[in-house]
């Protein structure tokens, strides 16, 4: 018993750093999720101020400037018709925009590509430059809408078309001197700047927020990931520390001979030792299943002292922390350490609840223990049951996900 306790340790000491698993929560997925979420807020931001702008500006500014100047507009119906059309697509898009979503975007814009040419046409060579065509200074910004989180090549495009359409109506109209022509192009230039500069500055502002948001959440995971793995080494230290130190305790009595080998307690002592060395060596293993992977450490001890042992697995435990995982393997590794003639363990295991069962011949002696129960601190208390009838022991451990 103390060649295989020595063993332990000498292992112990030599076995080389495992791999650190990444915290789910700290992951680049939930960066990504973070940045995201703060480009979404600005972006919702700011199609709140597009959709307030255009129908404020055509409730306003269109509506009065069209019915002021009703009697003097060639087609009056036809303009009014033309705001009513615009109006039902602001709203529609506005809805749409505010509840995260985006317009289609090509028919509404060719339908505004309309309504801009048919006002164009109705208005009337006398009002061609009053606020009464309304399309001159509240269109951009419902191609604004439209467009939300298109390439801005898209706008530049439509604000072209715009301006093309506008100046086929100076043409016609003959609007064709010099100052019309200036004051065609203050318009043109004074209407579009505007709406493009929100365009740019909110997808911008957007892509900044998002991208500072992502160098902010790698940055905090980062962190938390370093401070995981320190709190894990020291934890792990800690208990490294209390096992070898019971460990240590039987190779000196055996070295001094203050301790018999061939004592059942002293024997006890040195099973227990070195099954719990060795279950703390394979807690930290990456492995698929590490439950099943630290009760087949405790089990491969048994065996290799003399003990038949059967190990049963019934369904796939859920991935567990390591404290849960003690609380679990510790009780049947230590009532393993005294087990005579036979063992059978058992583990059965659901999403919800995993079940260790340990059944062995009763004999005299005390009772192994173990850690006792309580918070698992793993969504879940562990429950630890033990015994006894004179015929065999059971032991069970029990963790239930609340």
């Amino acid at each position: 018993m103390s060649t295989e306790s020595g063993a332990v340790v000498a292992g112990t000491a030599a076995r080389p750093a495992v791999r650190q698993r990444t915290p789910e929560h700290t992951g680049p997925g939930v960066a990504a999720t973070a940045a995201h979420a703060v480009a979404d807020a600005s972006d919702r931001g700011a199609r709140i101020v597009a959709v307030v702008i255009a129908l404020a500006w055509h409730l306003a500014i269109g509506l009065p400037a069209l019915l002021g100047s009703w009697s003097r507009l060639a087609a009056p119906p036809v303009v009014a018709a033309g705001w009513l059309v615009t109006a039902a697509v602001g709203v529609a898009t506005g809805v749409r925009l505010l509840r995260g979503g985006l317009p289609p975007a090509r028919p509404l814009a060719v339908a505004l590509l309309v309504v801009d040419a048919t006002v164009f046409a109705a208005a009337g060579e006398r009002q061609l430059f009053t606020a009464a065509n309304w399309v001159w200074g509240g269109l951009a910004w419902f191609f604004l809408l439209v467009l939300w989180r298109r390439p801005l090549a898209w706008l530049l495009a439509l604000l072209a078309a715009h301006a093309t359409i506008a100046l086929a109506a100076v043409a016609l109209h003959g609007a064709t001197a010099p100052a019309d022509l200036s004051r065609y192009a203050m318009y043109v230039y004074g209407t579009s700047s505007l709406p493009v500069a929100v365009f740019a500055g909110a997808s911008a502002i957007a892509a900044l927020a998002r991208d500072r948001a992502g160098t902010a959440a790698a940055a905090l995971g980062v962190a938390a990931q370093r401070e995981a793995a320190e709190r894990a080494r020291r934890e792990r230290q800690a208990r490294l520390a209390l096992v070898s130190g019971a460990a240590e305790e039987v190779l000196a009595a055996l070295a001094s001979g203050d301790a018999d080998p061939a004592d059942p307690a002293v024997r006890h002592r040195a099973v227990l030792a070195a099954a719990r060395l060795r279950r703390l060596i394979a807690e930290s293993d990456d492995v698929p299943d590490p439950l099943l992977h630290e009760l087949r450490a405790a089990a491969d001890l048994a065996e290799r002292n003399g003990l038949p042992i059967e190990l049963v697995a019934v369904g796939a435990p859920p991935e567990l922390p390591v404290e849960v995982r003690r609380r679990l393997v510790d009780p049947p590794t230590a009532a393993l350490a005294g087990a005579r003639d036979w063992a059978r363990l058992t583990v059965v295991a659901g999403p919800d609840e995993v079940v260790v069962s340990l059944v062995t011949p009763d004999h005299e002696g005390p009772d192994a223990t173990g850690p006792p129960g309580g918070d698992g601190d793993g969504d879940g208390p562990v429950e630890h049951l033990h015994e006894r009838d004179g015929e065999i022991r059971w032991t069970q451990t029990r963790w239930r996900r609340t």
